[in-house]
């Protein structure tokens, strides 16, 4: 379902390995159109005009009063409609769920960057928080792989707006999962040459009051366990982990019950 970490950054390091020296944002982004119908589920559609570029935007919702509203970011491949197999189970037992799909994904246009997601993101938050239905409810950001760094990122410049993190398949930075994937002699190189803009691994340390839970499977081929290791361990709030057996993002579809239970327990963590 999902492109692995293997095939993301194949070309990565091909390029580093030609003493490529740019940030290269295109080969951390793998952007789809392919659009996969989203069936049984109460959608609303919203649309944002950034710069000359359109983000697409949805609402899913099942019940008329939701417990919460948490806001989604996927990860490095295809568009909202790929992880809503993920995201069925939090709308079903009663959370509503505001996805994104930024530049370059799905039916939003452009192409993705670092910093556009950036600051995309903040104008997303902020038109989500002022939504009928969305701004008196519990506000819960979840990251999903790649989307782990934008969501910790946010939360570290919004923490007073929202109720909770929820990082799923945590990569540390940038240039950690750029030289996890690189041979031994060119990881000093990438370090170098791939720089972080921002990463979950410093963005975590400026949390203080919301609750944060980390999902993350030590058998993840994808991302690494170690990188929820090196986040984890700059947590100084409240936080819980969500350990299971699987494959990356597998969580909400093998634990289902688990991963609920753990979700709503942010909800009620002071």
């Amino acid at each position: 379902m999902f492109k692995t970490a293997n095939t993301l950054f194949a070309g990565l390091i091909f390029l580093f390995s030609m003493q490529a020296s740019a940030q290269m944002d295109d080969k951390f982004y793998y952007p789809s159109h392919e659009w996969k119908e989203i069936d049984s589920l109460k959608v609303k559609t919203f649309t944002q005009k950034v710069e000359e570029d359109v983000i697409t935007a949805y609402l899913i919702t099942h019940v008329e009063k939701p417990k919460a509203t948490i806001i989604y970011f996927h990860g490095a491949g295809g568009n909202v409609s790929t992880y809503i197999p993920l995201i069925k189970p939090l709308v079903e037992d009663g959370f509503q769920v505001f996805m994104v799909d930024f530049r370059g994904y799905g039916k939003s246009t452009g192409k993705p960057t670092h910093l556009n997601i950036e600051s995309d993101g903040q104008k997303i938050l902020d038109f989500a928080l002022k939504q009928k239905g969305i701004k008196n409810t519990a506000i819960l950001l979840y990251g999903a792989s790649m989307g782990t760094q934008i969501a910790t990122h946010l939360a570290a410049s919004n923490e007073s707006k929202i109720n909770g993190l929820i990082l799923d398949g945590t990569i540390s930075s940038f240039t950690d999962i750029a030289t996890a994937y690189s041979p031994a002699e060119q990881k000093e190189m990438i370090e170098k040459v791939v720089t972080s803009p921002y990463s979950a691994k410093e963005d975590i340390k400026k949390l203080t009051k919301i609750p944060v839970l980390f999902i993350h499977s030590k058998e993840d081929e994808e991302v690494p366990f170690f990188m929820y290791e090196k986040v984890e361990a700059n947590c100084a709030a409240k936080h819980e982990a969500l350990i299971y057996v699987g494959k990356h993002l597998e969580c909400p579809l093998t634990d289902t019950s688990v991963f609920l239970t753990k979700v709503n327990n942010v909800l009620t963590t002071n």
